[in-house]
């Protein structure tokens, strides 16, 4: 009756390569060259980002100790409530 699925059309130029996912290896070289490679990145990158994150870290705790100490109230200000 008339085309099927797949076969509307004849066009012309356009070439599709396709790998069966039964031919695929998801996890080929994982250990072997992943590792490798995420131990690279990561010792190229940490030196980069973090003093950043100790600057960030020093700054917040200097603020929360300061601000406690500011918040706090002062004993002699009240010796002569009763």
């Amino acid at each position: 009756m008339g085309k099927h699925w797949g076969n509307l059309a004849k066009i012309s130029g356009i070439v599709y390569f396709r790998l069966s996912p039964y031919e695929q290896k998801a996890f080929k070289g994982m250990i072997s060259e992943g590792v490798p490679n995420m131990v690279r990145r990561f010792q190229g990158s940490v030196f980069r980002i973090a003093p950043f994150f100790m600057g960030t870290y020093l700054i917040m705790s200097w603020a929360t100790e300061t601000n406690k100490a500011i918040s706090r109230k002062n004993p002699k200000d009240f010796e002569n409530d009763t």
